[in-house]
């Protein structure tokens, strides 16, 4: 894919810029192209309030729809996406979860964006301690029902705090991993697909979206054709 700039966008979890920070960073840049990032709460921070107007009419309707539209587009231009949380509490930061609450509208029992399925997205997180397992999976469940095609998970327990205090040898075993991960995410860049488990998903809400329980999804599936023989990869 060298005629093709790769597009990353990463989001971060926290605005501080601690360990879990400098390793979804380094590996952007390990992938290189174009980068954006974002940090929660400082580029979004509110709390999905429930209306569920984005599931009964249209996401337009979210009283939060302009202050998203910037990182949603960003998500849906880009080839590579990047969910980066320190563990709280054995999970991903509140400001992670509210942020990936306001895009249940997408997940494939709803109304999923086709560009999804065939881009490419990393979970990390990292702690002191433990939790990293937990904490991933919470970002790992909206890529998944997303449809990502292919998802990464990589979680380092630091043990420090700050990522000054992260010893050596343990910043040289996360360079070495990175580098790794990189060199397959940029060979995959434009010829990834959805593996069985995401198709047989697809494939059960095909089935279901053909009468479906909820107006706007089911004409949404309709209009791409999904109901069909079309489906959003080649």
């Amino acid at each position: 894919m060298a005629d093709k700039t790769i597009k990353t966008v990463v989001i971060h979890g926290q605005s501080h810029k601690g360990s879990t920070y400098h390793i979804a960073h380094s590996l952007a840049e390990k992938i290189g192209g174009e980068i954006t990032e974002y940090f929660l709460p400082r580029d979004f921070g509110e709390f999905c309030v429930g209306c569920i107007q984005c599931f009964n009419e249209s996401e337009m309707k979210c009283p939060h729809y302009e202050k998203l539209k910037p990182i949603t587009e960003a998500l849906d231009s880009s080839d590579v996406i990047i969910l980066a949380s320190p563990v709280y509490v054995f999970h991903a930061t509140g400001a992670m979860k509210a942020f990936l609450d306001h895009y249940g509208y997408r997940w494939m029992v709803h109304s999923p964006e086709g560009a999804m399925f065939t881009k490419q997205g990393v979970c990390i997180s990292t702690a002191a301690g433990a939790g990293m397992k937990s904490a991933i999976k919470d970002m790992y469940d909206s890529l998944f029902f997303w449809g990502v095609a292919k998802i990464y998970k990589y979680g380092n327990g630091v043990a420090a705090v700050d990522w000054n205090s992260v010893s050596e040898k343990k910043k040289r075993a996360a360079d070495k991993a990175l580098s790794a991960a990189a060199k397959k995410i940029t060979a995959r860049v434009g010829r990834v697909r959805p593996g069985l488990k995401t198709k047989a998903v697809f494939f059960a809400m095909h089935l279901m979206q053909r009468k479906g329980f909820n107006e706007r999804d089911v004409k949404h599936w309709k209009e791409n054709g999904w109901t069909g023989n079309v489906r959003p990869w080649k």
